[in-house]
């Protein structure tokens, strides 16, 4: 099933990954598909990839942003070591995203690592599009 959306990330790679323990990747690949249909180009990782597997992936496949989906609860550890792998890699310009299970209070937090959107179980996949547009242009 397609959702129909408009080719709003036409030529952006996007990789989506599931770092950590978690086992659940259900909406990580209804996310995945969203942004397919919105014209992106989506490298999925799979489940349980180190963050430092995911910024080499990230940048093997010369990636426009990375999306991280995040239920474990370990979402501070595992987007800082994210970044921390993407900055050694010198990699630091490609925007992180991140989608899950995420605790308003973390919120600041994660946007002081240098998150740039948060997107809860709540949002409507058009918004997690429309967010990914205006950081991707």
């Amino acid at each position: 099933m397609s959702i129909a959306m408009p080719p709003a990330l036409k030529g952006k790679r996007i990789l989506v990954a599931k770092p950590g323990l978690d086992g659940h990747d259900i909406g990580a690949k209804i996310v995945a598909l969203a942004l397919r249909d919105a014209g992106a180009e989506v490298i999925y990782t799979g489940l349980r990839k180190t963050p430092e597997y995911i910024a080499r992936t990230a940048v093997d496949e010369d990636v426009d942003a990375v999306g991280l989906s995040i239920l474990s609860g370990s979402h501070l550890h595992l987007v800082e070591e994210t970044i921390a792998s993407l900055k050694a890699l010198g990699a630091e310009d490609i925007p992180v995203f991140l989608g899950g299970t995420i605790p308003l209070e973390d919120e600041p937090a994660l946007r002081a690592l240098g998150v740039a959107r948060i997107f809860t179980s709540e949002m409507t996949l058009t918004s997690v599009i429309a967010g990914m547009k205006e950081v991707l242009g």
